[in-house]
């Protein structure tokens, strides 16, 4: 007879975890039905199983990492995964008008929530951990590492397309005395960047990337926006950026990344997070700037994203009694998983966080890698 704890249990202790062990990633089984929701709907059932209390984890992150390592799940095909792989090929689940679901179901859900564990600039991004364990510190570190890749300097005109809460258009105009034009589609972020670069010489605009036209800038960045553009559109990104970037320009691309090509995201993560959001692979990327830019620097630092997922929850939890009023305890119990189990796969290196620097190659010079 097929048992189906037995071979859930056998899966986990391949990869070191057991079944309400001891240890901080051992997972602490609160329903038996956990099991056949595994096996049928893989990544996707785990997810929502602990949304429902169905399970528990001292460390979630160091569970998923153990699973990912171990490669048990490497080359399931769940029936969520194929569904949203199918709806990927069929469609482009990032055109102007899907463009807003993730606008609309995450990043407008309340500038509240986010300033509840981000960082004094806003940033919901990777931080820059080098030499410090302190969010504030290696955001700020994360910052200035980009402005100085970008080589910026007093007068430069940049463009940030996808500019979030406006956090580095301040510190580029403020530090680096530059003028600045941030982009975004969210109504949440356009109203509080505004407010939040009031007085500097930054211009935030309601637009999507591609009604950037005829406007010419030294610099350009795209930092934590790429993940929201889709396969179907990458080379149209870069022709964008190209048609909008001076001669003797550079352009920084921050963008987690995947070891593996694929063509959709994560299903549980599409559904609950990140709708019709996919990680890029780099030779996705190198494919869409063929004959287009020159890659001048390729930077990864994704373990830094563990770091800056587990800040993320710390603060999450911290400050929780202060919105709780807004938000139901599946929705923390969510935005918890989501936080760990992306910390996870960063840790176990599933997922990488790149930056990296094109030009039009147009200058003779070396360009000098910046740490």
């Amino acid at each position: 007879m097929f048992n189906e704890k037995e071979v859930v249990q056998n899966i986990l202790k391949k990869a070191g975890v057991e079944i309400n062990g001891d240890h901080p990633w051992d997972i602490q089984v609160h329903d038996e039905r956990l099991y056949r929701r595994v096996l049928v709907y893989g990544s996707f059932g785990l997810g929502e199983a602990y949304m429902e209390k169905w399970w528990d984890c001292e460390r979630v992150d160091l569970f998923i990492e153990k699973i990912l390592r171990s490669g048990q799940y490497a080359n399931a095909k769940t029936l969520p995964l194929v569904l949203l792989t199918v709806k990927a090929t069929l469609l482009n689940l990032q055109s102007r008008i899907r463009a807003k679901e993730v606008i609309e179901r995450h990043y407008d859900l309340g500038n509240d929530l986010y300033l509840s564990f981000l960082d004094p600039y806003n940033q919901y991004t990777c931080g820059y951990f080098l030499e410090t364990d302190n969010l504030n510190e290696a955001q700020e570190k994360k910052l200035d590492l980009i402005c100085r890749k970008l080589q910026l300097k007093q007068g430069d005109n940049l463009l940030d397309i996808g500019c979030g809460w406006g956090g580095f258009a301040k510190f580029a105009a403020e530090k680096y005395k530059c003028r600045v034009v941030g982009i975004t589609i969210s109504d949440e972020q356009l109203k509080y960047a505004r407010q939040y670069v009031a007085g500097l010489p930054v211009e935030i605009r309601k637009m999507d990337y591609r009604d950037l036209s005829g406007e010419k800038f030294d610099k350009i960045t795209m930092i934590g926006m790429i993940e929201h553009v889709g396969y179907k559109n990458y080379r149209r990104v870069m022709e964008i950026v190209n048609e909008s970037l001076g001669d003797d320009g550079l352009f920084l691309l921050h963008t987690i990344g995947q070891n593996v090509t694929s063509t959709s995201g994560n299903p549980w993560s599409d559904k609950y997070i990140f709708p019709n959001g996919m990680l890029p692979s780099a030779k996705q990327l190198a494919k869409a700037s063929e004959g287009i830019f020159v890659m001048e620097d390729l930077h990864n630092f994704g373990p830094y994203y563990h770091d800056t997922l587990r800040a993320w929850d710390a603060n999450f939890q911290k400050n929780w009694t202060n919105i709780e009023n807004r938000y139901s305890e599946t929705f923390y119990r969510m935005f918890r998983y989501y936080f760990n189990s992306f910390a996870g796969a960063f840790k176990s290196r599933r997922i990488q966080l790149w930056q990296i620097v094109f030009s039009k190659g147009t200058s003779d010079r070396v360009y000098e890698s910046v740490r």
